[in-house]
């Protein structure tokens, strides 16, 4: 299972990273802040630390996902209305890396326009980051993915990544229904055996631990132990 760029591999993560229990472990934010927002217009920071970026469709939880991995209750902003998001953000986490926040996709009510710069936002920061070590893409695990998550998939693998999924809404389903659920993303992404897909819930948390640990593995090597602590 390899979460680094495969232009370059440098991941030395053993392969039962994100399979073991990470219950164990916690995540400590000292610091989390809005660093950066950039529109189609405007020019893409040269950061100097690891960045992690999450994709999705429009209104799947990306702002709910980055609230809750840093504690926050509306640092990201969230919305019932689909495709607030048109911005790329840049959220610096204990001065050690970014989470990249790209916008979300597939939103019908939107202009061709609109939708198309989207995509050239998208496009552009994922063609000319120069730290960005992995990305993360959000599937509602209470449907099939859809035409456009099997399209953005397969265009971030065309880029060089293996995107780690996360199958947000947990809390939506019953226990019986999540295996039956996360093999439809499986076999409907065409994921290869070993991918990495985390299923996820902003409400309980669940998964949050493991997603940090993908985070960690994927490029914030420096991520030390004064950012965890142990769960008693």
């Amino acid at each position: 299972m390899v979460l680094s760029r495969q232009k370059s591999p440098e991941s030395g993560a053993p392969d039962a990273l994100l399979q073991e229990n990470s219950e164990d472990w916690i995540m400590i934010i000292k610091q989390a802040v809005l660093e950066t927002v950039c529109g189609i217009t405007s020019r893409l920071p040269q950061n100097a630390l690891p960045e992690v970026a999450f994709a999705g469709k429009s209104n799947v939880g990306k702002s709910s996902l980055i609230n809750c991995l840093l504690n926050r209750k509306a640092l990201a902003r969230t919305s019932s209305q689909p495709g607030k998001t048109q911005t790329i953000n840049f959220y610096k986490v204990n001065e050690v890396g970014y989470l990249v926040d790209l916008p979300g996709y597939g939103y019908a009510k939107a202009s061709a326009e609109i939708r198309a710069d989207w995509g050239k936002m998208i496009e552009r920061y994922l063609h000319s980051s120069k730290q960005l070590r992995a990305v993360f893409l959000l599937i509602d695990i209470r449907h099939a993915p859809s035409a456009n998550d099997c399209e953005m998939y397969r265009w971030i693998v065309a880029q060089g990544y293996e995107p780690v999924i996360i199958a947000t809404k947990l809390d939506k389903l019953k226990r019986s229904q999540v295996a039956k659920q996360i093999k439809l993303v499986r076999e409907t992404l065409g994921l290869p055996a070993g991918t990495a897909l985390i299923p996820f819930s902003a409400q309980t948390r669940q998964g949050r631990e493991e997603i940090w640990e993908a985070i960690a593995s994927a490029g914030f090597a420096q991520i030390s132990h004064n950012d965890l602590s142990e769960r008693e």
